[in-house]
């Protein structure tokens, strides 16, 4: 029986659990990531600075410009910057959020529901288990439940970041992974946000916005196209959103969710990877980095650090972080691979799952999101939720680099016989191993790498010898 024919589209036959993606998604999840890289080392940046800012003697100017407000009281937007940043900033966030989830539910790894099966599972696990660590750990110590969701979040961009510090280089499956878990939980963060922190509703602001989403998914459909129609009216939906209760954020992601992901016939990328290429740097450069400069400044010194540690609801959350998360994923996909019969990749092992399952226990900007919500009006115990986001999502990076640094060389092998072209024809020859004609190509390129080599010894004057050669 010949042997397929190669397709750049096709899925490898040795498709596995973490196993060898296709090369369209392999290509869009390098390009993504490229930018969350950037975007995380940026968040890092604005984390310390905030840090640094607040804790310096110019503190008061920290708080004064974060409770500065600005805008037009008339239409209920007269906010302060910190406000400014979480609902408004965090929206063009939750926007590219709401792109990826389409593009995962239409075109990636969610789109087949037995490939999505894993990798949602071990989601969810990761979710549920860090809350019912806060929820434990507070009823035990009598703290407040109000904080259940606070270490449910996973942020990709600080834990890309993280990996672009300590210079490992996953193999694109254990990325892949790694961003597919992201996008899971954004949507049931976006959930929780939505069903458990909306406060009285306006029905009327509510209607408005409603009937914003409907007129800005007919224009779509319509093919209108130019930044002049969607950018105003995005703005009106957002504060129609924002006045009627339920968190402004929800806005963003639901226009994203609306963007067609899927390709049609002639064109290289579709509407939705279009505008997600254009507005990603935007959220990663410019809008997540100023919510964590005006979110993450926190007074630290030895009491507060101490404190962290003593209190059930700061405790609960940085052990819902470092150790439900990482029990969380790795036992929901442990699990869901025992029953499912999924097979792991050979080249990888259990403890590269627990790694990346580790690494997820960094919850940077949800989290303090989601801490600013639940604590809303107590500005001391925010503050302290929030410092305990902060260590908790260190204390999970300082982890999860020493776990991906026992395993580096192994990922740097493995990412670079993915990234092999010896032919030169931009397609990585592990996706042309099925190719008939293959093994006569790299054949036909050892001979010519022979022939120069032949050719730059007889010019160096020195005796020709066949069996040095590369053939």
């Amino acid at each position: 029986m010949p042997a397929p024919a190669p397709t750049t589209d096709r899925t490898p036959t040795d498709r596995k659990f973490l196993g060898l993606l296709p090369l369209p998604e392999r290509t869009f999840l390098a390009d993504a990531l490229r930018a969350e890289t950037v975007g995380g080392v940026l968040l890092l940046l604005a984390a310390v600075a905030a840090l640094v800012w607040a804790n310096s003697p110019f503190g008061d100017s920290y708080e004064s410009v974060r409770d500065l407000h600005i805008g037009p009281a008339a239409l209920g937007l007269d906010l302060s910057i910190e406000h400014w940043a979480a609902d408004g900033l965090l929206a063009v966030f939750f926007f590219v959020a709401g792109i990826e989830l389409k593009r995962e539910l239409v075109a990636g790894e969610l789109r087949d529901p037995k490939a999505a099966a894993l990798p949602v599972i071990a989601a969810l696990c990761g979710m549920a288990a860090p809350a019912l660590v806060y929820v434990l750990t507070n009823a035990a110590g009598g703290g407040s439940m109000d904080g259940w969701a606070v270490p449910t979040a996973t942020d990709i961009a600080f834990a890309l970041a993280v990996l672009a510090v300590i210079g490992t280089s996953l193999p694109s499956a254990l990325r892949a992974f790694l961003l597919t878990l992201a996008v899971v939980d954004d949507l049931f963060a976006i959930l929780i946000i939505a069903v458990f922190f909306t406060s009285d509703l306006n029905f009327a602001a509510l209607g408005g916005a409603f009937a914003g989403l409907v007129v800005f998914w007919v224009l779509l459909r319509t093919g209108v196209r130019g930044w002049c129609v969607y950018v105003p009216l995005a703005l009106v939906v957002w504060g129609l959103m924002y006045n009627s209760g339920v968190h402004a954020t929800i806005a963003g992601v639901a226009m994203g969710l609306m963007l067609r992901c899927s390709r049609r016939d002639g064109e290289r990328h579709s509407p939705g990877e279009h505008i997600e290429h254009l507005v990603r740097p935007l959220s990663a450069g410019l809008a997540v980095p100023l919510f964590a400069l005006f979110s993450a400044g926190v007074a630290v010194t030895g009491k507060s650090i101490g404190d962290v540690f003593t209190q059930p609801v700061t405790l609960g959350v940085v052990l819902g972080l470092v150790v439900g998360k990482a029990v969380g994923i790795f036992g929901g996909t442990w699990l869901a691979a025992r029953f499912t019969k999924a097979e792991l990749n050979p080249d990888l092992a259990w403890p590269d799952v627990f790694a990346v399952a580790t690494l997820a226990g960094i919850g940077f900007t949800v989290s303090l999101l989601i801490g600013e919500l639940a604590f809303e009006g107590d500005a001391a115990l925010t503050d302290e939720v929030k410092a305990a986001v902060l260590i908790g999502s260190l204390i999970a990076a300082v982890l999860a680099t020493f776990l991906l640094k026992l395993r580096v060389r192994k990922y740097e092998a493995l990412l670079a016989e993915e990234e092999r072209d010896e032919d030169e024809d931009g397609i990585p020859d592990v996706y042309e191993q099925h190719d008939p004609e293959y093994h006569l190509r790299m054949a036909a390129i050892h001979e010519r790498k022979a022939a120069e080599h032949r050719e730059k010894a007889r010019l160096a004057g020195a005796p020709r010898d066949d069996a040095d050669s590369p053939a």
